[in-house]
């Protein structure tokens, strides 16, 4: 069964949300606020496949939510419902955790097309996991275990979210090579996703935060200019 939890402060449109989600087969738990949202949540943390998260709300915003969500599990799929023209609001959600986000007003098909999306990627994540597969990937003093889907730096396991992970298991099996961002797009968030390409610089500035020592001077995540970014294995 596909769940998803819709926290959203405005009765008519979550009752939009829920209804056209239940219409796709989706299981849905709807709260009105931020706070009903982390009680359950903290009850079962793993219950979910995706949240559908509304950044503005009184009381506990749709911003700290995502933070404590991903405090509690990486591979839940968050997308943030931001208001048209709130830039600031995409990158915010995307830099504390969010996979994608939708602009309001949406229609039926965009929203439901867009969980469906991220639905798809935790699917097929927990799948991979528990796929036979080798077992490692290193790089300098990073290592990428495979079967535990996690990254550590000099023995340090780092704390990255599944869309993180999956960007640079990407380079990791690319190592030295340019990849457009349109090709790190197709690969992480599928060939039908239809939003903004941005969403791959935000993810690469939040990689370099949590892996580069000097993250504005990137040793290992390279820009290539007009094109995309690299890997430098060493």
């Amino acid at each position: 069964m596909k769940r998803i939890m819709v926290v959203e402060d405005e009765d008519v449109i979550r009752d939009f949300e829920v209804i056209n989600l239940k219409r796709s087969g989706y299981e849905v738990v709807d709260v009105p606020n931020g706070e009903e949202a982390m009680e359950i949540f903290d009850r079962n943390p793993t219950y979910f496949d995706v949240v559908l998260l509304d950044v503005m709300m009184p009381g506990i915003d749709g911003f700290e939510v995502c933070r404590r969500i991903r405090e509690k599990n990486a591979s839940v799929g968050i997308i943030m419902l931001t208001a048209k023209g709130q830039e600031m609001d995409k990158v915010n959600g995307l830099m504390i955790g969010a996979d994608d986000y939708v602009t309001k007003p949406f229609s039926p098909s965009e929203l439901v097309a867009r969980v469906d999306a991220i639905h798809r990627r935790v699917t097929m994540t927990a799948e991979r996991a528990q796929a036979p597969v080798k077992s490692e990937l290193k790089s300098g003093p990073f290592v990428l275990n495979l079967k535990s889907r996690t990254v550590s730096k000099n023995g340090k396991i780092l704390e990255l979210t599944q869309v993180e992970y999956q960007i640079l298991e990407y380079f990791f099996s690319n190592p030295n090579t340019a990849l457009s961002r349109q090709d790190i797009l197709n690969k992480v968030w599928g060939e039908n996703y239809f939003g903004d390409i941005k969403i791959v610089d935000v993810n690469i500035r939040r990689l370099r935060m949590k892996l580069e020592d000097i993250p504005s001077e990137p040793e290992f995540l390279l820009t290539v200019w007009g094109f995309g970014y690299k890997w430098v294995q060493k």
